[in-house]
């Protein structure tokens, strides 16, 4: 039986490990600051291609239906050809995709091109995170985790940075064209430093399972996208595939349960404290940490006359604070647990978001950049033990499977979360007649889900696990990791 003191954390991060956590991130870095790079470049791209808002907007949209389509495939893929040859084909693909948008000619070019690059990001990013928890062992995963969780933090709050500076200076081909150095830079490097795995076994792919669970997936988020229009959940385009995307993943819950660990994603996973647990938390912080990010830039352009790009400056203490604070993340995960990490990440968020319930156009401004500065300390603090918790005590093959489901929770929790907030701040202004008190009540909300989040974090595991010298976390008992 293993003891139950903290661990003393290793002097300092295996240099293998690193080698592996260095290469993925440089090619998958592309993939996170992607999404948000393009994003503020909707509008410009309907006016150079001749196209509605509406239809531009697919742009992003068949992106993200792209990845949701890939998702689920992913655990599969690496059992078949290995994670290094299913990264370096996924990071190929990504570049193609992103040549082929800089040479698009009008919208539906664009956006059957974006459909190529979320095939290839879909597949990367759950990898990016499997590889390297499989590489770690389940050694000083805080510490990792920071230097993981630098991109995925940052790249929403410095993606439209980059991607106004962009437009400012260039043309929007570029926003794509930027890609291309960190994709070939990434393929060298995955080429040279990751280790070469074999394929673990020939599993046979889950043909029920994907077909319930990847179209659920899509009808889910597609459904979702839509809830920002006028009408909300009320549109027939929100409503109808909201409700067939739940019928589908209820039906793939029950069937990957039968299926166990032949099913295309082994749900068995969730049994785990620590798993399920972090999935919930991925889930509910969808509305209070990416949701706010809509509102966030929308407040400084409507309220306070800012355009694209100076909203993104203004954003920028936010991921100074979220720089600052992620190491300190690491280390307190490896040394006092996940549970005392997250509440105190939640409760930093919540408190730093409540000036901005009581905003309006007279608020000094440096008042609200000291509270995204703070807002930054303690979204840095969440994300280390969200996406490490997840894989305690998980064996070396349950590890994409989590991967997959957490990354699953993310982005399900993420585009509900952005859908909520966006119908309440505009019903809240509607029945105020006034934005001021519109965005006054979405702030609010987001702060209640912060508070929720905090009362969740409770049933994370209060501590880390202690492994005997040489051994793993895949030979961690699944009873400690419960505790």
């Amino acid at each position: 039986m293993m003891s139950t003191s903290a661990p003393a954390p290793t002097a300092k991060l295996d240099p293998a490990v690193m080698r592996v956590t260095v290469a993925l991130l440089v090619g998958g870095i592309a993939v996170i600051f992607d999404s948000t790079i393009v994003a503020v470049a909707l509008h410009q791209l309907a006016a150079d291609l001749h196209a509605s808002v509406t239809t531009i907007q697919w742009v992003s949209t068949a992106y993200l239906l792209a990845l949701a389509v890939t998702l689920p495939l992913v655990g599969w893929l690496q059992s078949r050809l290995g994670g290094k040859r299913l990264w370096l084909i996924a990071l190929t693909v990504f570049l193609l995709g992103s040549v082929l948008c800089a040479t698009a000619w009008d919208a539906g070019s664009l956006i059957t091109f974006r459909v190529v690059q979320g095939i290839g990001g879909g597949a990367m990013m759950p990898l990016l995170t499997t590889m390297i928890m499989q590489a770690a062992r389940g050694q000083n995963l805080g510490r990792l985790m920071a230097t993981v969780a630098l991109p995925t933090a940052l790249g929403p709050i410095f993606g439209p940075v980059i991607g106004g500076l962009i437009l400012g200076v260039g043309d929007w081909r570029w926003l794509f064209l930027v890609n291309i150095p960190l994709c070939l830079a990434g393929l060298y490097l995955a080429w040279r430093m990751l280790p070469a795995d074999q394929p673990t076994a020939r599993v046979r792919l889950d043909i029920v399972g994907l077909v319930l669970l990847s179209p659920g997936l899509v009808a889910l988020l597609w459904g979702l996208s839509n809830v920002s229009r006028d009408g909300g959940f009320g549109r027939a385009d929100v409503a109808i595939p909201l409700i067939g995307g739940v019928i589908l993943l209820v039906a793939f819950t029950l069937w990957a349960v039968r299926r166990r660990a032949e099913a295309l994603v082994d749900l068995a996973v969730l049994r785990r404290r620590p798993t399920w647990s972090a999935s919930a938390l991925m889930f509910l912080s969808g509305a209070s940490l990416y949701g706010a990010m809509l509102l966030l830039p929308l407040y400084f352009q409507e309220i306070r006359g800012s355009d694209a790009l100076g909203a993104g400056l203004l954003l920028i203490p936010q991921g100074v604070g979220s720089l600052l604070s992620r190491s300190l993340a690491g280390g307190l995960l490896d040394r006092v647990g996940g549970r005392i990490v997250a509440i105190l990440g939640f409760v930093v968020v919540a408190l730093a978001t409540a000036p901005f319930a009581f905003a309006d156009a007279d608020t000094p401004v440096w008042t609200l950049m000291v509270g995204l500065f703070v807002r930054g300390l303690g979204m840095g603090v969440v994300f280390i033990p969200l996406m490490a918790v997840a894989f305690i005590g998980l064996e070396h093959d349950e590890v994409p499977h989590a991967s997959i489901v957490t990354r699953i929770a993310q982005q399900v929790g993420g585009s509900l979360g952005v859908a909520l907030l966006a119908v309440i701040l505009a019903t809240s202004t509607v029945a105020a007649g006034s934005t001021v008190i519109g965005f006054q009540t979405a702030f609010w909300w987001t702060v209640g889900f912060s508070v929720l989040s905090i009362a969740v974090a409770f049933v994370l595991p209060g501590r880390p696990p202690v492994l005997p010298k040489g051994e793993s976390i895949e030979e961690v008992t699944a009873e400690a990791a419960g505790e």
